[in-house]
């Protein structure tokens, strides 16, 4: 959503036994248009997006089942909700799959693979690393597809194996409940359908994707 710009995410959550509340910000310093997205004010700082998310999680031994839901506050598109489910098994490379469906104003089904794990390096230094990968599929006629026979999005609904990302981070621990941790992430098309173009215009309707690196830090504050 981003191009040439720091960009800063504030991040609340609060926990209540196994019921979570988070508030996500997107504040982007400059905005410029990307392949999916047109500023309304370019190269103006925007806080384009505040999300709610309810959730809860059951856990059994190391099986662990998460359901909820979220309310997309957008300023760049028609603000949209979404339920999710989410499964997780807590050994090495915690193999979590999470199923997305949006309820509102898009229509679609999104499913997330992803793996995490954490080395030991120095002290409570630890190297972080994670993948994961998407696939979606739009159900309703604003995911219609670009032809070039009409010159227009007439075609079949958007599905394909769409976003994988790669990320590797260091995270330091500064006091007891404060950690900074860079991190470094490489996002990638996952199939020739997500990468695609037409006459210059993106097969899917929503942008198509690019070959993307973001460096970044986060800083975590528990209590």
């Amino acid at each position: 959503m981003s191009d040439d710009s720091l960009v800063i995410q504030p991040s609340l959550t609060l926990n209540y036994k196994n019921f979570s509340v988070n508030v996500w910000g997107n504040i982007d310093t400059s905005e410029h248009p990307t392949q999916s997205f047109t500023p309304d004010r370019r190269g103006k700082k925007s806080f384009n997006e505040i999300d709610l998310t309810l959730s809860y999680t059951y856990t059994l031994n190391k099986l662990s089942l998460t359901g909820g839901y979220i309310y997309y506050g957008t300023k760049y598109a028609d603000e949209t909700e979404e339920v999710f489910l989410s499964l997780s098994y807590d050994i090495i490379s915690k193999p979590t799959l999470t199923v997305y469906r949006d309820i509102s104003t898009y229509p679609g089904t999104y499913v997330n693979l992803s793996f995490s794990h954490s080395i030991p390096v120095y002290d409570k230094i630890t190297a972080d690393l994670s993948a994961s990968f998407g696939y979606f599929k739009g159900d309703d006629k604003y995911w219609k597809t670009y032809e070039r026979s009409t010159g227009d999005y007439t075609g079949k609904k958007y599905n394909a194996f769409h976003d994988g990302k790669l990320q590797v981070g260091l995270t330091y621990p500064i006091q007891k409940n404060i950690t900074l941790q860079p991190t470094i992430q490489y996002w990638f098309p996952l199939s020739s359908k997500a990468r695609r173009t037409i006459d210059g215009h993106s097969y899917n309707p929503n942008g198509h994707l690019d070959n993307t690196f973001v460096a970044g830090v986060n800083f975590t504050l528990s209590w």
